[in-house]
């Protein structure tokens, strides 16, 4: 299942049974789980611990050095988890020794062609980005985010589990979980409530999280005085609380 022109070195950790096609090289650093398939031009290098039954596209970088001038040859690693597709020529760049060493993707995540996860970057589960979105460094998407093509999200930023992200936007603020963002400097326009039900979300907690949207994001009061009024007046559920705590979190700023 190796064709006989791919490169690899006799220091990786391949499984026995992943693919690996014509003219891809893998490096000495590299470990492969099982069920996992590399098209043909694929470069895995660096300390990069790939899980099971992944599928690595033709064209695509995997565990590259990291795009920063401070970086000086550590070795630092990208962490994948388990059935993931990295379509062609996506690039997902290793962490470096200032943002903690480590750059970690999940589980079940779609990158579409030409996207790009940067050094530190932490991406959880069933995340999507299309073709050409990309993360700066130090970002953090939590799972079930959506973003679409050509989105470029600024450096330490955070993105909320449920949220979607339309086409195009430049997001340099955090954006708040089950919301929909949009624009140059995106900002939130609503909440992602099909996504939300198609997801399972209870109609009560719909409803919470709608009250508190427009508490937060419509009423015109203050930050915290918006957030206190969600903690007095809306029944508290998990779901709720998560979002009430991202928006405290935030170091950046969330885009209201």
């Amino acid at each position: 299942m190796i064709h006989s022109t791919a490169i690899i070195h006799p220091g990786a950790k391949i499984a026995e049974n992943v693919s690996i096609g014509p003219y891809s090289v893998i490096g000495e650093n590299v470990v492969i789980g099982s069920g996992t398939t590399v098209a043909s031009h694929a470069v895995i290098e660096g300390w990069t611990e790939i899980g099971c039954d992944n599928k690595i596209f033709q064209f695509s970088s995997i565990g590259a050095n990291p795009q920063d001038l401070k970086y000086a040859g550590e070795d630092t690693r990208l962490k994948i988890g388990d059935r993931n597709q990295f379509r062609e020529f996506t690039t997902m760049n290793r962490g470096t020794a200032e943002g903690g060493g480590l750059t970690t993707i999940g589980n079940d995540n779609l990158f579409m062609a030409y996207s790009h996860v940067a050094h530190d970057c932490i991406v959880n589960d069933h995340v999507i980005l299309a073709n050409g979105a990309t993360l700066a460094g130090h970002v953090e998407v939590e799972s079930t985010a959506i973003l679409g093509g050509l989105v470029a999200v600024h450096q330490f930023c955070r993105i909320g589990s449920h949220t979607m992200i339309s086409g195009g936007a430049m997001v340099t603020q955090d954006i708040p979980p089950y919301t929909i963002a949009q624009g140059d400097r995106a900002k939130t326009v609503g909440l992602n409530l099909i996504g939300l039900k198609r997801r399972g979300f209870s109609e009560e907690t719909i409803r919470g999280i709608k009250k508190a949207y427009r508490l937060i994001f419509r009423s015109g009061a203050r930050l915290e005085d918006a957030l206190a009024q969600v903690s007095s007046e809306i029944e508290p559920s998990p779901e709720l609380d998560h979002f009430v705590e991202f928006i405290k979190d935030s170091q950046r700023g969330i885009a209201r």
